[in-house]
């Protein structure tokens, strides 16, 4: 059998698009290793039918931490065997890159976003310079390379004239009947990452002016104190609640209890502009109807199953109550809504996604 290392700067607990590739791969006769890093909250055990390693590190941010993580990667793929190796992102793709040259290997890329357009990068001219010369050095030549949406690959066909697969980052599939659309009042959730450019600012605004709804917000993240005493000023305690981090399972349950999910990313970067992100799947998973912000690719999407409202992604707080709102009192639409992302969901899901990744490792 074939050795798969799937190399991550992640703590691979919530990293559920590496989770998927590996248990994919490994019920496909694969011998898989995860290897990712050790944060202070990381679990010390993690239940999965997959081998997973993680480096302990002085550093876990800024530049110290690439040098150390890629340092310490590229030393244990140098002394550890493998037939395949697969770099998520471009934050471990140094590493892999040189490792796979030295031992003759070959490496797959997966680039998770177009890490060089985040909007934590977009004013930081400098940091940002760094690691575009990284990628001009590094993704030229690839051979196997899978991107999350089409805009993410044209583009970076574009710039270094390599073709990347499109696998999107989609769950696993999980029945839910059409008569399940029973909501715990009318809550609305966000899921994913608490960072700059996610809309959850006035998302939080928002919420004074719809005292009938609750928010929950599931994740962690760079702005999430500034989230918290953000709710406090405005005295949203009570109808504001933070979740942290929550296992994808659980996640899920809590999901389908909520009334509307949103993904509201701001037109930062082109990063942003051409997201497809996992948590507007894990919605229509649950059966949510979706409100969204008009990039082109989630507009595409939800415009395409019919499964919620697009929105200007640069509406105030007043304008995002207001469309909240009407969503909220038109029952009869949410629960279309609902029955379309039953349907949806069916076709969304790994379980249709997944033969794109297992055709790349069946040329190997």
């Amino acid at each position: 059998m074939k050795k798969v290392i799937l190399l991550a700067t992640t703590d691979l607990v919530a990293d559920q698009r590496v989770h998927r590739s590996a248990l994919t791969l490994h019920e496909n006769g694969f011998t898989v290793l995860a290897l990712g890093r050790r944060l202070k909250y990381t679990p010390t055990e993690v239940s999965v039918s997959y081998s997973v390693h993680r480096f302990k590190l002085l550093f876990n941010k800024g530049f110290l931490f690439y040098k150390f993580f890629n340092v310490r990667a590229f030393f244990y793929l140098v002394f550890h065997s493998f037939d395949i190796l697969l770099a998520n992102d471009l934050d471990a793709l140094l590493a892999a890159r040189v490792a796979c040259f030295l031992k003759g290997k070959p490496l797959v890329y997966d680039s998770h976003e177009l890490f060089t357009e985040v909007p934590e990068l977009i004013n930081r001219k400098f940091t940002r310079s760094v690691w575009l010369k990284l990628e001009k050095s590094l993704v030229p030549g690839l051979k196997f390379c899978t991107t999350v949406s089409e805009g993410v690959a044209s583009e970076l066909k574009k710039r270094y004239s390599v073709n990347f697969t499109v696998i999107r980052n989609v769950p696993f599939y999980k029945e839910i009947s059409k008569t399940d659309f029973t909501s715990d009042g009318k809550t609305i959730i966000y899921q994913g990452a608490l960072n700059i450019g996610r809309g959850l600012e006035k998302l939080i605004a928002a919420m004074q002016l719809l005292p009938h709804c609750k928010l929950l917000i599931a994740g962690t993240g760079d702005i999430e104190l500034k989230l918290k005493n953000l709710c406090h000023n405005l005295g949203l305690q009570d109808r504001v609640s933070f979740l942290g981090r929550i296992p994808h399972e659980e996640l899920h349950r809590i999901t389908c209890k909520a009334t509307i999910g949103v993904s509201l990313e701001e037109d930062l970067g082109l990063s942003y502009h051409f997201a497809l992100p996992n948590k507007l799947f894990d919605y229509i998973q649950a059966g949510l109807p979706v409100l969204v912000s008009n990039l082109p690719e989630m507009k595409s999407l939800v415009s395409k199953y019919s499964v919620g409202l697009i929105v200007d992604s640069n509406l105030n707080a007043s304008a995002l109550a207001n469309q909240l709102e009407k969503m909220l009192e038109n029952e009869k639409q949410l629960e279309q809504w609902h029955a379309n992302a039953v349907v949806a969901a069916k076709e969304l899901c790994w379980e249709k996604e997944r033969h794109k990744l297992l055709d790349i490792f069946k040329e190997m």
